[in-house]
């Protein structure tokens, strides 16, 4: 057993093979990432189409929603019918439409869609 020992031939470590496997390790962890954030803004964007499409239906608006201007809501009101747009002190808001009376179609950052009256909110 003792000339066995002493004729082992020792293995050199191959430390760029685990600097290899670190790295690698590294760039799959990184595209996981990426992967799961994909995921979450097709939720994101199924989510909006969904909206967008309560929306047209319930105020049968046909036309381009476009942002006419972003307002600030100045305090918080809860909404009272589901066409009212709940808003929370300091919430940006993307105006669409300007409708007869003291109420503006706004959209808000979740992307729900409602109205919102006039001296709730602030226009810069």
């Amino acid at each position: 057993r003792e000339k066995d020992d002493n004729y082992k031939i020792q293995m050199p470590k191959l430390r760029v093979a685990q600097e290899y496997k670190d790295k690698m390790k590294s760039i799959i962890d990184v595209e996981r990432n990426i992967f799961k954030f994909k995921k979450s803004s097709e939720e994101k964007s199924r989510k909006r189409e969904k909206e967008e499409k309560f929306f047209r239906e319930t105020f049968m608006y046909d036309k381009e929603i476009n942002v006419i201007n972003t307002a600030t809501a100045e305090c918080s009101v809860p909404s009272e019918r589901r066409v009212d747009l709940p808003v929370t002190a300091g919430e940006q808001l993307d105006v669409i439409d300007v409708t007869e009376g003291h109420a503006v179609i706004c959209r808000n950052s979740e992307g729900r869609y409602g109205y919102v009256l006039v001296e709730h909110l602030n226009f810069r």
